[in-house]
């Protein structure tokens, strides 16, 4: 489980580093050269971090 916590955390910092990222205007294109949707790609990573929030929640609380 420890291991399995470790891994959601690093989950969570790498998407809260695309987030910033984000914010300080950064712009991702696919490898053909299509630009990403940016405010879709936005909005994904923040459900991925309270979602991970949620489950590192759960998992510490077993742990302790």
């Amino acid at each position: 489980m420890a291991d399995e916590l470790e891994r959601l955390k690093a989950r969570r910092v790498t998407a809260l580093y695309r987030l910033d990222l984000i914010g300080k205007g950064a712009q991702l294109s696919y490898d053909d050269g299509t630009l990403v949707d940016m405010r879709s790609e936005q909005a994904r990573l923040e459900e991925m971090v309270a979602d991970l929030d949620r489950r590192i929640a759960r998992l510490e609380a077993t742990l302790h």
